[in-house]
């Protein structure tokens, strides 16, 4: 018995799988949407992290969708009544004025932006949201997936039924499931070719380091040291081979040379628009846009290298061997939270030490100022009928040619550097440049099944190409094509490869991504061939 049906049942409300229900909602279509935590927008909210964009993202480079997300965070903090007016006349408002991104927020920001995206659908019947509720199993029949049992917090056991299931999860959880063929990890060079991939056999478990973001604010006169962490004796001493420090310190490896690269809480005066600290780096939140004394302080998301866990992966192990994972990744964090309360270098020479530091549960969403999730950046990924690697994308890998590989099949565009944190191998940063790239259809189409389609970073690249396929504008397009795929191929009569085989399907399915969504499908030719040559300089 199935106690739900849809068009689409789309497992994993991140970005991706949100994409994905707004475009097959557009088109008409019957969607259960699934969300493990109790947040929809999955590396925007549960995991915090404020959206790494490329350079021109504000006029290139995104989904007519993608730029209404991030004109309702702006909007929010417009209506903010206590928001200077000078902050809310500047077009492209910066909220956080972090360094990172120009749009830095805080997570429950983004999520009441995606709530108000999804609103208009609850009156129209065709939405389900399902918070709370994690896959446990996948019923198939041959080559296509028929229902995904969910366990829900409020509802119990349910059994959801789709003419399409999408795996919107930040692991793929639906892939090993549902037994869709799929690689986790790192595939050696002599399968891929790629100049970045290990020369040696391919390893399974050398995956990014997830790590478990926390936020925290500066309240003057205050000691907010929080308990000793359980191991913090040994992260406080501990030392990767390739690291050129202790964990808990403030210098880790410069991402591109690899060198030392030194980087305090602060430099100077925490008040300054922008300083080259921890700090300034992922500030979510900047009290200055609001008049003297409303509030306290600045809000800093940590999200450094210094919290990268490479102790283990959490794909490909046992669920017990998981579990421990993730509790040393937390561990990790707040050992580095206790190490900046009690023993740093303190920027004003008073010793040593920041017990000003409040960890700010209250805007993550917690209890103890960690985010709700980690922060995951590598998934299992489908075998596709195309795979992407750095030979299509990067700047060395293509050997002085202009721009990179022109695919035919393009169902949208992104541009990041390949950027590989430091890995479980263990293995130190892969950071090389890239070209400004395209979406392939072949890569959202898996091998064998007929019916799943990938919506975020489980889709047909390689490890080190997952680098920058990963980020948050590009698997939003991902999920916003795959949504309108499965829409497209239940209108056709036709499945997804046969739309990529049939010239005819593939333009009109293009035409469809481009007229109604807004989604460009190739870069215009002065952004094409300019490589992005350095990793946080902004390209003019």
């Amino acid at each position: 018995m199935k106690d739900l049906e849809a068009n689409l049942v789309i497992i994993g409300g991140g970005l991706g799988g949100v994409a994905a229900a707004l475009a097959a909602l557009k088109l008409g279509r019957r969607v259960i949407l699934t969300e493990e935590y109790k947040w929809l927008g999955g590396q925007m909210t549960t995991q915090a992290v404020p959206p790494d964009e490329n350079p021109w993202i504000e006029d290139h480079g995104a989904t007519d969708s993608y730029r209404e997300l991030r004109g309702r965070i702006r909007d929010y903090y417009r209506r903010n009544y206590r928001l200077t007016e000078a902050a809310r006349d500047t077009l492209q408002l910066n909220p956080g004025m972090g360094d990172v991104s120009p749009i830095c927020a805080e997570p429950r920001v983004c999520v009441a932006a995606i709530d108000e995206m999804l609103a208009p659908w609850y009156a129209t019947d065709q939405l389900t949201v399902l918070l709370n509720s994690r896959p446990t199993a996948v019923e198939t029949d041959g080559d296509k997936l028929r229902s995904v049992t969910v366990e829900s917090a409020e509802y119990g056991t349910l059994m959801l039924a789709g003419d399409y299931i999408i795996d919107g999860t930040e692991l793929g959880d639906v892939l090993e499931l549902g037994g869709v063929e799929h690689v986790i990890g790192a595939e050696s060079q002599s399968e891929t070719g790629e100049p970045s991939a290990l020369p040696g056999p391919a390893n399974p478990m050398d995956q990014q380091a997830i790590s478990w973001c926390f936020a925290m604010s500066f309240e003057e006169g205050e000691d907010n040291t929080i308990e000793k962490p359980e191991d913090y004796d040994h992260w406080r001493t501990f030392k990767t081979d390739f690291w050129p420090d202790v964990q808990l310190s403030y210098v880790a490896p410069n991402p591109e040379t690899l060198e030392a690269d030194r980087r305090p809480l602060f430099v100077g005066d925490s008040d300054l628009e922008t300083a080259p600290d921890n700090w300034h780096f992922r500030r979510i939140f900047y009290r200055k846009h609001y008049p003297k004394g409303t509030y306290r302080s600045d809000i800093c998301l940590a999200n450094w290298p210094q919290i990268d866990y490479t102790g283990g992966p959490i794909i490909g192990v046992s669920e017990t061997e998981k579990a421990e994972h993730l509790r040393q990744a937390r561990n990790l964090s707040k050992s580095m939270l206790y190490w900046l309360q009690t023993e740093a270098e303190r920027h004003d020479g008073k010793g040593r030490g920041y017990p000003e530091l409040k960890p700010r549960g209250d805007v993550m969403g917690t209890l103890d100022g960690l985010t709700v999730a980690p922060y995951i950046r590598e998934s299992r990924r489908i075998k596709a009928v195309f795979t992407v690697t750095e030979n299509h994308i990067g700047y060395d890998a293509r050997k002085g040619k202009i721009g990179a590989e022109f695919f035919a099949d393009t169902v949208g565009i992104g541009s990041y550097r390949i950027d590989l944190h430091p890995s479980t191998a263990p293995r130190n940063y892969v950071d090389v440049a890239n070209w400004p790239f395209q979406i392939p259809l072949g890569a959202l189409i898996p091998l064998r099944v007929e019916n799943l389609l990938p919506a975020c970073k489980n889709i047909g690249t390689t490890h080190i190409t997952n680098g920058c396929y990963r980020l948050h504008p590009v698997e939003w397009n991902i999920g916003e094509a795959v949504g309108a795929l499965a829409s497209f191929c239940l209108d056709q009569g036709a499945t997804p490869k046969a739309v990529r085989e049939d010239a005819g399907l593939l333009k009109s399915f293009q035409n469809l991504l481009s007229q109604k969504f807004g989604i460009p499908l190739e870069w215009p030719k002065h952004i094409a061939e300019t490589p992005r040559l350095e990793l946080f300089g902004r390209v003019e």
